[in-house]
């Protein structure tokens, strides 16, 4: 007998679990765990096997992958949904913009906090920023040119943005604005006093437990099947193929499968060339703590010679991401250490491992480590979405899709930057409008 064809969904990361709660239909994982990217693992001292779950003495580093994947951005409604399964600990942001070739540490956001700079060159910065150029904005360098001026970019925004976007910053669209605040009023007020928290992320919260606790509390209302690596879609005769062989006819399906991905998988095309996206390389180091080591939860990095553009620190804003003997002693430090790279542009073996050096290397002379006990890497395949000016790949990527049955979701699915409480937002949403259709 055939076999109806099925709604389902693909991807258990944070946007399908909550697809899945919203609608009760079955979710295809294709690896053998919930959460996708957004997953805590432990290393012993010494030791490079990754544990999920904490080992009973306490003792080792708490990791993530792709580094901290703190929350921020939720409004009540989603507070109380999150905990519903995870008790929540909230905190304030502290973050800076470090120079390392002057051991100089400026509040972030870098422009409402310019007295830390030199004063030679406030007045400047000042006169660009309150007296903004008249170039054309199309990308993001323009954008950066007209708010923030030639001499501010030149010291911070250039060369962040050229690490932080692996090259791409000239040639794509301005987006995510809301990164680097303008007020002209608070420009003006830090050039000469304290000024106000401001950004996206000034509070943000963590469950009590870890990421994994969250995604497992919430898998476990679910109906989820694991190692089931969706191959192939043929949108011909709505059927999906899995890795293992299997196949299933489909009527609706929410994907949460990075969009560019998700058009190979169906062998469905664009009219216009597809937007760009950047890899990263995560390090994750456990180590004893420096003498210079700062009390930051991380820092913006605008050039380092081993090419990443932030620190974190993941002891900092919680010291139970420390082994237990070390809290409370500040003697030791975990930290994450991010770099991008051209999309898919992974390093080989021997890069990598002189790049892990190289990171050390630079680390201990910042005395913000010394001796380190253990150091891990996660490479996260497609982790910054972008988009080149006035382009419509994406619209027109996801009404290609849509026609054929396929919803878009999260961030990957959609290409578009956002974090974990409004993926859940928009994974709950979606399937309570598609299940309600």
């Amino acid at each position: 007998m055939k076999t109806p064809p099925q709604n389902l969904i693909v991807g258990a990361g944070m946007t399908g679990l909550a697809a899945g709660l919203s609608t009760g239909w079955p979710i295809y994982e294709a690896t053998d765990a919930p959460g996708g990217i957004c997953a805590s693992y432990y290393l012993r001292p010494g030791s490079a096997e990754r544990l999920w779950n904490p080992p009973g003495d306490q003792e080792a580093y708490r990791f993530e992958l792709g580094g901290g994947h703190w929350i921020f951005g939720a409004n009540s409604a989603m507070l109380a949904f999150m905990q519903r399964y995870s008790s929540l600990k909230q905190y304030q942001r502290d973050s800076a913009v470090y120079f390392p070739e002057e051991s100089l540490y400026v509040p972030y956001p870098l422009q409402n906090h310019l007295r830390y700079l030199p004063a030679d060159i406030v007045q400047q910065i000042l006169m660009e920023i309150t007296t903004p150029a008249s170039n054309a904005v199309c990308t993001m360098r323009d954008w950066l040119t007209h708010h923030f001026g030639p001499t501010l970019c030149e010291r911070f925004f250039y060369p962040f943005h050229e690490s932080y976007t692996a090259g791409l910053y000239p040639r794509i669209a301005p987006q995510d604005a809301y990164k680097s605040p303008v007020d002209r009023t608070l420009v003006m007020q830090g050039a000469s006093n304290d000024a106000p928290p401001v950004g996206y992320n000034t509070a943000f919260c963590y469950p009590a437990s870890d990421l994994c606790d969250l995604a497992r509390r919430l898998a476990a209302e679910g109906n989820i099947h694991y190692n089931k690596r969706v191959e192939r879609i043929d949108v011909t005769d709505n059927t999906v193929y899995f890795a293992d062989g299997s196949a299933m006819p489909y009527e609706i399906i929410i994907s949460t499968v990075p969009l560019n991905q998700m058009l190979a998988m169906t062998e469905l095309e664009s009219t216009t060339p597809p937007d760009p996206y950047t890899s990263v390389l995560v390090l994750n180091i456990g180590a004893v703590r420096g003498k210079a080591c700062p009390q930051s939860h991380w820092l913006y990095i605008p050039q380092s010679r081993a090419g990443f553009h932030r620190v974190g620190f993941y002891g900092n804003v919680d010291q139970a991401f420390l082994p237990r003997s070390a809290r409370g002693l500040a003697t030791r430090v975990s930290l994450y250490i991010e770099r991008a790279y051209p999309g898919g542009q992974r390093p080989a073996s021997r890069a990598l491992s002189d790049y892990t050096d190289a990171v050390i290397n630079e680390l201990q002379e910042w005395n913000f480590i010394e001796e380190v006990d253990v150091v891990d890497q996660t490479w996260i395949e497609v982790a910054y979405t972008w988009k080149y000016p006035d382009s419509v790949w994406q619209q027109e990527s996801m009404q290609t899709l849509r026609a054929h049955g396929i919803y878009q979701a999260g961030r990957y699915g959609r290409w578009k930057f956002q974090g974990i409480a409004e993926s859940l937002q928009e994974g709950l949403s979606l399937g309570r409008e598609l299940n309600n259709a």
